[in-house]
């Protein structure tokens, strides 16, 4: 960790300043912690630049809220008393996140170091079916997850729930269309079973380009996610963070023309990417009518094990895919200027055949500024994704505010 700027405050600020700077420090401790622990408390105000005595009252106050831990370690073979080091904690304050896939219900509760600690999932079509009843579903799941983590001493303080649609910046908790499960104008709250524990909603595809962002290792700062399933679904992070645009709608990649004059499209337009890089796209033109039958019925499974076997007609539908896929993405190289792109989601799995033309095509449209090969990557994540995103996305907002913990 780089210097850290030691927070100030000013007579004239007032008593509300005198909060954020306090508020501030917490920050800066619990980071310290988390980055570099375990550390003694000396240790952790060597780092910070603050006091002793100021920094074992704020590492007080987080232990009280649950946020970090402290225990005896061994004194590394000097002579004296064993020192006592500080962690973040393994127990107590967690996020639940969700998901509703247009196939699958996932759940995933993740504590305060971002680890994923409970998982869940559940086949389930979920296309067509009402609100109501998904939304019951998943929240059932959601319980069962939350009682899992419970039984490890976690405890769930926010719920993120990630959907295949479009989810309005104003007002937050709706859903604007998720045209791949057939909802329009959906409120969660009018429908979630428990109002104490209505999830906030986003995209999945912002949720998975986060988890991305936070879990690498040497993450890129502007980047471009595209991720598929029933759909077509794009993030972009630009510096770090999230760009959702003006109504929450940015990222609409599924649904921009590579063939002006292609197929038409769901969504009233012709030749849009999903029409011949969507999921249903490819398994046509590979041969491959539904039901399926393949490992357990799951189409990116399928698709991988026809692939790995070299069955030609996949073969073709992927780099067709590819192709396309490029093309969009080509257009958003132009207009973004980003340092990097990622497949995530289903493109993940099957990106040992996509990659190929993917590049193919950016070498030969991506001509206004320099273009690497090696810019374009798979995410190690795959499908999961979102659902850690969501999960992870209270464990970030605690970490920016430990104070959003009730006071032990």
């Amino acid at each position: 960790m780089g210097a850290v700027e030691r927070a100030k405050w000013r007579p004239e600020d007032g008593p509300a300043s005198q909060q954020d700077m306090r508020r501030r420090n917490l920050v800066l401790v619990l980071a310290a912690v988390a980055a570099q622990g375990p550390l003694s408390r000396a240790d952790v105000a060597g780092r910070i630049g603050l006091t002793r005595p100021a920094v074992s009252s704020l590492v007080d106050e987080l232990i009280g809220r649950g946020a970090l831990t402290e225990a005896e370690t061994t004194s590394g073979g000097r002579v004296g008393r064993p020192g006592r080091a500080l962690a973040v904690s393994r127990q107590g304050p967690a996020g639940l996140g969700l998901e509703i896939g247009v196939a699958h219900l996932t759940a995933c509760v993740a504590d305060l170091r971002g680890e994923p600690r409970v998982w869940r999932r559940v086949e389930r079509a979920n296309a067509g079916r009402s609100p109501g009843q998904v939304l019951a579903e998943v929240s059932a799941l959601g319980a069962e997850a939350e009682a899992e983590a419970a039984a490890l001493g976690l405890r769930v303080e926010g719920r993120v729930l990630a959907v295949p649609g479009v989810v309005a910046n104003a007002p937050r908790g709706l859903v604007e269309r998720a045209p791949n499960l057939g909802w329009h104008a959906v409120r969660l709250a009018d429908h979630w079973p428990d109002p104490d524990t209505v999830p906030e909603p986003e995209n999945e595809a912002n949720l998975g380009a986060l988890a991305e962002y936070w879990n690498a290792e040497q993450p890129v700062e502007t980047f471009v996610h595209v991720s598929a399933e029933a759909g077509i679904g794009a993030a972009l992070v630009i510096d770090g963070q999230l760009f959702r645009g003006a109504r929450g709608f940015a990222g609409e990649l599924g649904h921009i023309p590579v063939q002006p004059e292609g197929a038409p499209c769901a969504c009233g337009a012709r030749g849009c990417l999903e029409q011949y890089a969507g999921e249903a796209a490819v398994l046509r033109e590979a041969g491959l009518a539904q039901p399926l039958s393949g490992p357990a019925d799951d189409p990116v499974a399928l698709l991988a094990e026809r692939a790995g076997a070299g069955h030609a007609p996949t073969l073709r539908a992927l780099d067709r895919a590819g192709h396309a896929l490029g093309l969009a993405l080509a257009s958003a190289v132009e207009l973004i200027d980003p340092d990097g792109l990622v497949l995530g989601g289903a493109y993940a799995e099957l990106a040992e055949w996509l990659l190929p033309s993917v590049r193919a095509e950016l070498a030969v449209r991506v001509t206004v500024r320099p273009w690497a090969a090696e810019a374009l990557r798979s995410s190690a994540l795959g499908r999961r994704g979102p659902v850690l995103g969501a999960a992870q996305m209270t464990v970030r907002r605690i970490m920016a505010d430990p104070t959003r913990l009730p006071a032990g």
